[in-house]
């Protein structure tokens, strides 16, 4: 009976030991294989050559050509406005009308003292006259004849005055009719109908602005001069302005440039003028603008979701023919839009990746979930209105 069970609790031990070699020999295999490398999901677009503008982006402010604010040269009770505020007025409208009456009295005044004076000097040159006769025919003292001649000069010097005054009165009746003197857009009425105004006093009655043709003013880098002169030799520049929310810009053309380089700043006045035919600048108001310079033929370009920033620099992720990632670094010359122009890092035909870099290092596989032919979602770079900067 010992014998037995001794023999079974060696069979017991034998299986155990085969059933752990077993074991450890299923660890080893799964320890050998390894684990299988994962590929990052990426979407990618085609590095391209294109023509492309050259352009210059800046903060512009719209600017009135010619600000009126618009005064009473008499005194006097507005009778009459004869405009709405905000509406648009031609040079010569009638704007205000001030009480007339008092200016009338004073031109009837002046013209019943004018009449007076004329027939006094009449009298008076006809009494000269005739004691010059009588001092012809001795008469009379030469004295005499010098006093009626004096008188004589006098009294046509009195014309002469009452004349300039009638004419005074004349003038000043005119300013009962307040004019515009501009074309443009009215502004707040500043003093209201019925109150009493004084010559060039203020407040001012109301202000009238230019808004057709209008200006809009922005600044550049000195550094950017030489570029802006060149182009501007050869062809009229064109400057466009977005307004904020609407999507269609306005177009215009550079007509002045500053006589000197603001030192505080080291920056530069430009000035563009817009027809502004429907008036959708406005003086005051904030635009972006780009002028453009010129077109650069064969440029290359990417959509700018690829670039990255980093430690060196502006780098991208090329694919490379393993469906691998590479990180490279890159030259930007300027944006167009959604398009980077790239000067160096990138040539045509490449793959770079525009969404999923954050997963990918260099030599990480990647698996193109979509790709764009030509630039990802990017205007068309002749079209495009985007705004950038010059080198």
């Amino acid at each position: 009976m010992r014998a037995s069970g001794r023999k079974q609790r060696i069979a017991v031990a034998a299986a155990g030991a085969l059933l752990l070699a077993g074991v450890l020999s299923g660890c080893g295999d799964k320890k050998a294989a390894g684990p299988r490398a994962v590929s990052v999901p990426v979407i990618t677009a085609v590095a391209m050559q294109k023509e492309v503008p050259i352009q210059v982006k800046a903060i512009g402010t719209v600017e009135s050509p010619t600000t009126v604010q618009v005064k009473s040269m008499i005194n006097g009770e507005i009778t009459s406005v004869r405009f709405k505020e905000g509406q648009e007025v031609k040079k010569g409208d009638l704007l205000f009308t001030v009480d007339r009456r008092p200016i009338e009295a004073d031109l009837r005044r002046a013209e019943a003292t004018l009449a007076r004076d004329i027939a006094t000097a009449t009298n008076a040159r006809a009494d000269a006259n005739r004691y010059e006769a009588l001092l012809k025919e001795g008469v009379v003292a030469q004295q005499q004849a010098d006093q009626m001649r004096t008188a004589a000069d006098a009294a046509d010097a009195l014309v002469d005055a009452d004349r300039a005054a009638a004419i005074n009165s004349k003038v000043q009746l005119t300013y009962t009719d307040i004019l515009s003197p501009i074309s443009g857009r009215t502004g707040s009425l500043a003093i209201q109908l019925g109150n009493v105004i004084k010559a060039n006093d203020t407040p001012f009655l109301v202000t009238v602005n230019q808004i057709k043709p209008i200006y809009v003013t922005f600044t550049i880098p000195e550094s950017m001069l030489g570029n802006v002169q060149r182009y501007l030799a050869k062809n009229r520049l064109m400057v466009s302005a977005s307004i904020p929310n609407d999507p269609i810009p306005v177009e215009g053309m550079l007509t002045f440039i500053d006589n000197s380089v603001d030192r505080q700043t080291g920056t530069i006045k430009l000035k563009g003028t817009f027809v502004n035919a429907d008036s959708r600048l406005w003086p005051g108001q904030f635009v972006n603008v780009t002028l453009t310079l010129g077109r650069q033929a064969d440029a290359v370009v990417i959509p700018t979701a690829a670039l990255q920033n980093g430690q060196q620099g502006q780098f991208l992720f090329v694919i490379r023919k393993d469906m691998t990632a590479e990180s490279r670094p890159v030259t930007v010359l300027r944006t167009v839009g959604d398009l980077a122009v790239i000067q160096s890092g990138v040539v045509p035909g490449e793959t770079v990746v525009v969404d999923g870099q954050l997963r990918l290092t260099t030599g990480a596989k990647v698996e193109v979930k979509s790709a764009t032919p030509g630039q990802s979602g990017g205007q068309n770079a002749e079209t495009s209105k985007g705004q950038g900067k010059t080198s």
